[in-house]
């Protein structure tokens, strides 16, 4: 037979709050009433008065109120005590019921009134006994007296302070907790505009030319077969393109133990392959290398071609545009990347930053991401200009 694990028992709790101060009041009262009954049955026969008990039980009740009432139980517990010794014959161990309340004010943060209380008690005590010859704190010298309850208020000011420390690590701790969250969520929203930003590029720019060439096809589908045909060819690799980058952005999602499929990472070394499409579209497109060509760090690299592929999108979209030219500058700490075309926009919002982030704006963004700058207006002789100058 097969025996499981035996849980693990749960620590007991010790009483907390007014539970525990309940708790304290009732055993000190229970303890000084044991030894004050054993006290008179051991010595000679005395009985202690009722208004004894009364003072006794006071001061031990006064405890349950320390928390909320540091200072005043302090003081209660005092007078109780200063009462209760000159009346009482024979005494117990009453003063204990002080100490409590005495620490519990100096750990409660009254460090000055538990030192005023205590030098009270310290005067009124030696005064008592040079007065009337008793002492009530069986021989205990004056001096002893002052360090006990030196000891006790120091006791309870360094209860303060880890009290106090803890409760700042503490804070200190959710607050660090909070600022890992906070930026968990922001790298989590950085990470969602991001690949909202690289939907919107991929699409917006394949289906554009998709739009162009299923257009063209409808066209030519009776006039010009062939080209129709060519039309058809171009819808198709532009949809194999769309897909094949979507499923390359998407990746970072995937659950799943199956690799994603592997493509080169968009880039400036593929430019000729989207300025390819934008031809098939039937728009010239020409284009002019400044500098000497050399590999870009990746997050460039890819804001060039996206800023790029987005502005040739901009042009199939609002320009009536017969000519577009594409201008990439490399400099010794920056790369350089404008498109311009002669065509008029359909749709002057198009240049416009748009609500959601796309269009211009989006482009704006990927510039600003890396430092750099983009600028977008209408050419002086007719036509548009996207320039993004893009730090390395």
């Amino acid at each position: 037979m097969r025996l499981g694990k035996r849980r693990p028992r749960p620590v007991p709790r010790l009483p907390q709050g007014r539970t525990a101060d309940a708790l304290l009041a009732g055993g000190c009262f229970a303890v000084l009433a044991v030894m004050t009954l054993v006290s008179t049955h051991t010595g000679p026969p005395t009985r202690m008065p009722l208004y004894s008990w009364a003072l006794l039980a006071a001061t031990c009740g006064a405890l349950y109120f320390r928390r909320s009432h540091p200072v005043v139980v302090a003081a209660v517990t005092l007078t109780a005590c200063a009462v209760y010794y000159p009346v009482t014959d024979p005494d117990g161990p009453a003063l204990i019921t002080f100490v409590i309340a005495l620490y519990t004010a100096a750990a409660e943060g009254h460090l000055v009134a538990a030192a005023a209380l205590a030098g009270v008690s310290v005067v009124a005590t030696v005064a008592a006994d040079r007065r009337d010859d008793v002492n009530h704190l069986a021989d205990a010298a004056g001096f002893l007296l002052v360090g006990w309850f030196v000891a006790v208020v120091a006791i309870g000011g360094v209860v303060r302070n880890r009290r106090a420390y803890l409760r700042e690590a503490e804070e200190g701790a959710r607050i660090a907790e909070r600022g890992r969250e906070a930026e968990a969520r922001r790298r989590a929203i950085e990470e969602r505009l991001r690949i909202a930003r690289e939907l919107h590029d991929i699409l917006g720019h394949n289906i554009s030319l998709i739009n162009v060439q299923a257009t063209a096809a409808l066209h030519g589908l009776r006039r010009e077969p062939e080209r129709a045909e060519d039309a058809l060819t171009a819808i198709k690799q532009a949809s194999k393109d769309t897909l094949r980058e979507m499923r390359a952005t998407l990746g970072v999602l995937r659950q799943v133990d199956e690799a994603a499929p592997v493509a080169p990472a968009p880039g400036l070394a593929r430019l000729d392959e989207l300025t390819g499409r934008i031809a098939a579209a039937g728009i010239g497109i020409r284009t002019e290398v400044e500098g000497d060509p050399r590999p870009l760090p990746a997050e460039a690299d890819l804001a060039a071609y996206r800023i790029v592929q987005e502005a040739l999108t901009n042009v199939t979209r609002h320009a009536d545009a017969s000519s577009v030219l594409v201008r990439i500058g490399y400099g010794d700490g920056a790369v350089t990347v404008s498109v311009e075309n002669d065509g008029a926009h359909k749709d002057r919002a198009a240049a416009a930053p748009s609500a959601d982030g796309s269009g211009i704006r989006g482009m704006r963004d990927r510039a600003t991401a890396l430092g750099g700058t983009l600028d977008a207006s209408p050419r002086p002789d007719g036509g548009f200009m996207v320039r993004a100058h893009l730090p390395l």
